[in-house]
């Protein structure tokens, strides 16, 4: 990235790849913090508080991509810990706020959790001194979002799109049409040079996915 700096944190059980994304000066934070915002805190808040503490990052929002349960389990203790808000797609309600269908009761949890604002496609988000795009790309959950910023050449794909692979569609509110559609009619169309930084697993780029993932690959689509 450019002006903003960024920390993975590989969590829980599924090794979801939570963010924390910075800015790389003190602007706009206080006693010499630096202003960020975490996508999917999927578990281990205090992990994440800790690795908060040692880049001196002080957040200001928490991004959802969807609402399974690797990707939420620490999103409230975020929340009361820093009092920010918690975003994520006005399509995920449901999916938030029922264990059964964000499948933390299959493992004991049961989280329910709402969002502070609910999210729509296309909407601009000012963050960190950056416009943020929201991208309802839905296929793996009906409310699965991406977020661009295009100044930085950068996407975060939640669980949509994987290095050379596309999130599972056998969950509750997927569907394997529509994962297809959003790959290729609305991340495709991204810059080739776009940095893709996935739910689980390698960062990898848009041109790269347009060679050799799954999806170009059966749509035929991929280039020599």
């Amino acid at each position: 990235m450019k002006d903003l700096k960024m920390e993975c944190c590989v969590l829980g059980m599924v090794s979801t790849n939570c963010y924390i994304v910075y800015r790389n000066d003190c602007e706009g934070g206080e006693h010499g913090l630096r202003s960020g915002v975490i996508i999917d805190p999927g578990d281990n808040a205090p992990y994440i508080l800790n690795k908060c503490r040692e880049l001196k990052v002080e957040p200001r929002a928490i991004l959802l991509t969807h609402g399974h349960f690797d990707h939420i389990l620490a999103s409230e203790d975020i929340r009361r810990t820093f009092h920010i808000p918690v975003l994520a797609s006005e399509k995920e309600m449901e999916l938030l706020e029922e264990p059964d269908i964000n499948l933390s009761a299959t493992y004991g949890d049961n989280v329910s959790l709402s969002a502070d604002r609910w999210l729509t496609d296309g909407e601009h988000l000012e963050l960190l001194g950056k416009r943020w795009n929201v991208i309802h790309t839905p296929g793996h959950t009906s409310g699965c979002l991406c977020y661009y910023i295009e100044e930085e050449g950068v996407l975060f794909s939640g669980d949509t799109l994987f290095q050379e692979s596309v999130g599972r569609t056998d969950l509750p509110t997927a569907r394997p049409g529509e994962i297809i559609h959003s790959v290729v009619e609305k991340l495709f169309v991204l810059p080739e040079d776009t940095k893709v930084y996935p739910g689980h697993g390698s960062s990898t780029s848009i041109g790269h996915e347009k060679k050799y993932n799954i999806v170009a690959r059966s749509r035929g689509q991929r280039r020599s």
